[in-house]
């Protein structure tokens, strides 16, 4: 899945738009279920949007730094992966 930089952006001014729309459904005082389903809706969004950009970034500058065969560049790319995925938990 070939993503550029633009259709992210794109997406994460869908997802800005999202939050908009719970902020004022906050300020609007509606209904906690439905802020809630809301919230959910744009972390998952956020979600989507992490995993194709770490799916890029893997197809991308993780195989290059393998391909171009150094191993330290390669080490490097697998120990920023790690760090990155040992914050989600």
């Amino acid at each position: 899945m070939k993503t550029t930089h633009t259709e992210s952006l794109n997406r994460l001014a869908r997802i800005a738009g999202q939050v908009n729309g719970i902020k004022r459904m906050i300020e609007e005082e509606k209904y906690c279920i439905d802020i809630i389903t809301q919230i959910q809706a744009a972390r998952s969004a956020l979600r989507s949007m992490e995993l194709q950009i770490l799916q890029k970034h893997m197809h991308h500058c993780v195989s290059n730094a393998f391909e171009a065969g150094s191993k330290a560049d390669a080490n490097e790319k697998m120990e920023e992966l790690l760090k990155v995925m040992k914050k989600q938990y």
